[in-house]
């Protein structure tokens, strides 16, 4: 696998590499996951493998996504940052759908963002990463144009829901909060595990239903598998967020902290 390949899955084995351009000429995306590895070390892997998996399961598409994963996961780069995604797709003009992994360089990190609320809410399947993210990066470009970098998903009551391509959580005073469970959404990896880690250290979690304009005054993060956790520095139109000075950066050692190596090559 070489930069910018992408390459498909035929008869139990990783073959028949085509340009990412080619790949997503008339393609719909069914399933979809991406993550972060950095030298050779992922955080919760087995985590997005799960998601993947089930996903593609709940199809009934294909019956040999474990095996693809597996194999997916021997081709990848033991040194520098990388960013693959798999997938299942449907190319243009076929009924066959195929799996699919790229290789791709992780992008730039950083460790805040702006966001803009979205101006409506084009999610088909909340629950299910891959249908909607060609919709989901309108509303980021849409945001762009805005002076911000990630859009806000509102749910027909006016409350917070998730980002584009982030969960969202917020601290009300040394409690952490998260959108409240009936509210559809990605079950997010990285979510998870901050959730997880602070039912471990003795951290209040509140499952919240909240408005943007509630949330002036408060912490607000986007969590993903590429940044982590990332502090919310301005709200266009929204409200004026704020910062505990030395919180995101605890939390976010403690993320990096559970970076394990990629399992040995078969």
């Amino acid at each position: 696998m070489s930069r910018g390949e992408t390459l498909r899955w035929r008869e139990g084995a990783l073959t028949d590499p085509i340009d990412d351009e080619a790949a997503a000429e008339g393609d719909r995306l069914l399933v979809a996951d991406s993550w972060l590895v950095l030298d050779g070390a992922v955080r919760a892997l087995d985590v997005h493998r799960d998601r993947f998996v089930s996903s593609v399961a709940a199809t009934g598409l294909a019956d040999d996504a474990e095996a693809f994963w597996d194999a997916v996961v021997d081709r990848l780069p033991r040194d520098g940052a990388w960013f693959p995604r798999v997938e299942l797709v449907r190319p243009g003009g076929s009924d066959r759908p195929e799996l699919r992994a790229r290789l791709r360089p992780a992008p730039e990190r950083t460790r805040s963002v702006r966001v803009a609320t979205a101006g409506h809410d084009p999610r088909t399947t909340p629950g299910v990463k891959g249908p909607d993210l060609g919709a989901l990066a309108g509303l980021r470009a849409d945001a762009a144009a805005r002076g911000a970098e990630e859009a806000v998903i509102l749910s027909p009551e006016g409350h917070v829901v998730e980002g584009a391509w982030s969960s969202l959580v917020w601290w009300r005073g040394d409690s952490l909060c998260t959108p409240a469970d009936d509210l559809p959404r990605l079950p997010g990896v990285t979510s998870r595990t901050v959730l997880t880690l602070a039912a471990v250290l003795g951290v209040d979690v509140l499952h919240d239903r909240t408005t943007p304009d509630e949330l002036d005054g408060a912490e607000v993060w986007s969590l993903s598998a590429l940044h982590g956790a990332r502090i919310v520095t301005g709200w266009v139109d929204g409200p004026a967020t704020a910062e505990q000075p030395g919180r995101l950066a605890v939390w976010q050692g403690r993320l990096d902290a559970l970076r394990r190596p990629l399992p040995a090559v078969r």
